[in-house]
């Protein structure tokens, strides 16, 4: 039995025993190529793509700075013809926007048509300046009228107030991540990230965070109403003009009133064109804008769009590109950006009407029926909030100085011609201080020595008649 099992388990054992052994694991003749990691020099490829279109578009659009002042002649010069004559035409005042005790501003006035006629004078809106009433200035003086029109502070001709370096102010969120790294590249270089790239293996800039933008809701100082309303007082004062019958365009709505509720003995009556307090035509924040708006000033064609879209559809080309040269020079970007910032919108029409120093003012109001459906119904609301002003339509835009100027011109002239004239007096000024000094001791060497001399009153006169004062002073 052993002998059977053996038998038929010994060719099994057998063949078990003739197999050879595994083979040992063959040695590799070739060594595999190592793996490469294409992730980290591909992002940071793109990453410099990226950060190189960036940087030339930054490079591109963001504005130049102000003109300084050796350059502003050439500015100047650059001006097309009719706006440098406007210029020529007016004439700079000093003024102060805020205490007396800081340096006057330069506010830029012209005028046409008689000095002693009834004065009307003409507050432009946001973003336009004095220049917009060229066309109207002139069929006013042929009325009789003496015209005026300024450049408030920020605009046109006049200077800029300063505006504080606030950090709170500048941009948030991604752009201003972006010019972060574009101020970090101009002071350490661009080359700078790359090495940091290759010895650490980490995309610089990241420790850059993204700000937040904070809003605390203030105006800009030097733009807004009361400081607007001083420089109005005194260029009234310095000029001659009260009482005047004030004619406000657009965002200059809230400035006139307020400053004609303060000071009701200068006003004879309003005259409101297209404004509103609830929105300005122009859209000064898209100067604010970082791409946008540089690109905005430094092309022709789409400045002329933006205010055939938004202010006048007619305007012409030449008064188009005088207003982006205007806002091109002297930091203009940066003032009509300050000023949209500060304009009273929580101005009440209504409540302005009740006031007791208001009360019986004559006040008219002319509107756009052309520009659009939602514009007639504001002018409507506008009417309502003033029932005893007197609404009247006209064919222009919302800058309608620009192309509906002698529509605009003639409306206004019926008006303050319904109103009664002026009898002005002419009020000699007192003499200086000093003269009146040399006039009081002309007059006491006068009765010292009368009783002397004879003739001694020709030796006071004569001696009056030295400082130009001649025989009007005399006692």
């Amino acid at each position: 039995m052993e002998d059977t099992v053996s038998e038929i388990q010994g060719p099994e054992s057998s063949e078990e025993q003739s197999l050879p052994p595994p083979p040992p694991p063959a040695a590799p003749d070739t060594i595999p190529p190592p793996q490469h990691n294409h992730r980290g020099s591909a992002s940071a490829f793109a990453f410099w793509a990226y950060l190189a279109v960036v940087v030339s578009l930054l490079a591109l659009l963001v504005p130049a700075p102000s003109p300084s002042s050796s350059d502003r002649r050439s500015w100047f010069l650059s001006l097309p013809d009719d706006l440098r004559q406007h210029h020529g035409r007016g004439k700079l005042l000093k003024a102060h926007a805020a205490v007396p005790s800081r340096p006057p501003l330069q506010v830029f006035a012209v005028e046409a048509g008689p000095r002693d006629g009834d004065v009307v004078l003409l507050l432009h809106g946001l973003g336009c300046s004095s220049f917009s009433f060229r066309r109207v200035l002139p069929s006013l003086a042929s009325g009789g009228f003496r015209a005026v029109a300024i450049d408030l502070p920020g605009s046109g001709f006049s200077d800029r107030p300063d505006l504080p370096d606030d950090e709170d102010r500048r941009l948030g969120g991604f752009l201003g991540w972006i010019l972060d790294v574009y101020n970090e590249i101009r002071e350490k270089g661009i080359f700078w990230g790359f090495d940091q790239l290759i010895e650490t293996g980490e995309i610089p800039y990241d420790q850059i965070g993204v700000r937040v933008p904070t809003k605390d809701g203030t105006a800009s100082p030097g733009y807004g109403s009361v400081e607007m309303g001083r420089i109005i007082g005194e260029v009234i004062e310095s000029l001659g003009l009260a009482p005047v019958h004030l004619v406000l365009h657009d965002s200059a709505l809230p400035t006139g009133m307020n400053w004609a509720s303060v000071n009701p003995g200068y006003v004879r009556s309003v005259t409101v064109v297209d404004s509103s307090a609830e929105s300005a035509a122009f859209p000064s924040w898209l100067l604010a804008t970082p791409v946008l708006g540089p690109l905005l000033l430094r092309s022709r064609f789409l400045f002329s769009g933006l205010l055939r879209l938004c202010c006048s559809r007619s305007i012409d080309g030449a008064a188009a590109e005088a207003y982006r040269l205007l806002l091109k020079g002297k930091d203009g970007k940066k003032a009509v950006v300050a000023a949209g910032k500060a304009l009273n919108h929580s101005f009440d029409l209504a409540e302005w009407t009740t006031l007791d120093a208001m009360k019986g003012m004559p006040l008219q109001i002319l509107w756009s029926n052309m520009w659009s459906d939602r514009w007639i119904d504001e002018g409507k609301r506008i009417s309502a909030a003033a029932p005893m002003g007197k609404l009247s339509y006209h064919s222009g835009g919302r800058w309608p100085q620009e192309d509906a100027a002698e529509e605009i011109a003639g409306m206004i002239l019926q008006f303050v011609s319904s109103l009664p004239k002026l009898t002005k007096k002419i009020i000699e000024e007192p003499p200086p201080e000093h003269t009146k000094r040399l006039f009081d001791e002309a007059s006491d060497d006068y009765h010292h020595h009368h009783h002397h001399h004879g003739h001694g009153h020709d030796h006071a006169a004569a001696y009056v008649d030295m400082y130009g004062l001649g025989q009007g002073w005399a006692t």
